[in-house]
């Protein structure tokens, strides 16, 4: 059984540059070297939602488990929070189409 990951975050104001070199050259790449697939992204643009929310998978739920209690995402998660504030994760069954 499939299992998403959903993250979501606001951009701390005044680092929006340093936020996404940081998605794009290290936190992306290093979910992957994780074990996790990044399948979604998306940008809220109107509403009181979270501003970005990133969507990664995988097949085992406990592997998701295990990477989710591994220093490397510790350190991954804390990097983050240099450039977000609001960091929240969530984990559901994979089902087709936008899950929240």
């Amino acid at each position: 059984m499939s299992v998403k990951l959903l993250m979501t975050w606001n951009i701390l104001p005044g680092r929006e540059q340093e936020y996404f070199e940081f998605v794009v050259r290290e936190f992306m790449p290093e979910i992957q070297q994780l074990g996790l697939e990044t399948t979604e992204a998306w940008v809220t643009v109107y509403g009181d939602q979270p501003q970005i929310m990133a969507v990664a998978k995988t097949a085992d739920p406990n592997e998701l488990r295990r990477i989710l209690l591994s220093q490397e995402w510790d350190g991954l998660t804390s990097r983050l929070q240099d450039y977000v504030r609001d960091l929240a994760f969530k984990t559901v069954k994979e089902r087709p189409g936008f899950q929240m």
